[in-house]
């Protein structure tokens, strides 16, 4: 697979920065716009390290973990009652977590292709 060709891995860039700016124009409280701020930050840049790194499995296993976190966070920072960024929270952690695990099955391919064409070469 080509560098900075994986759709999934363009949809958490989205997701991250949306999720980064989103307490601009959301109602929010000091503890979720850190929380958006910092997941957004992160995801949007284990998103550049997917698209540079198309082999890289463990980019997409942080991709999954980060849709966790971005999930789970209203409810264990206790940010659920303020609607507009907990269902920010919830939808960015549902869209990253899926194509986190939708990517997986291409980047094994691509980390096996790499592997097994090194292996040929020997």
């Amino acid at each position: 697979m080509k560098q900075w060709t994986r759709w999934q891995d363009w949809v958490a860039l989205v997701v991250g920065v949306y999720a980064f700016l989103s307490p601009i124009w959301t109602d929010t409280t000091t503890t979720a716009t850190w929380t958006l701020v910092v997941l957004g930050v992160v995801t949007a840049l284990v998103s550049l390290w997917s698209l540079a790194d198309p082999a890289s499995v463990a980019s997409e296993w942080v991709h999954a973990v980060l849709g966790v976190l971005f999930f789970v966070s209203p409810w264990v920072l206790g940010f659920r009652d303020t609607t507009g960024i907990a269902w920010t929270a919830w939808v960015a952690g549902v869209i990253t977590f899926v194509v986190g695990l939708a990517a997986l099955p291409a980047s094994k391919d691509a980390h096996d292709t790499h592997g097994s064409g090194l292996a040929a070469t020997h």
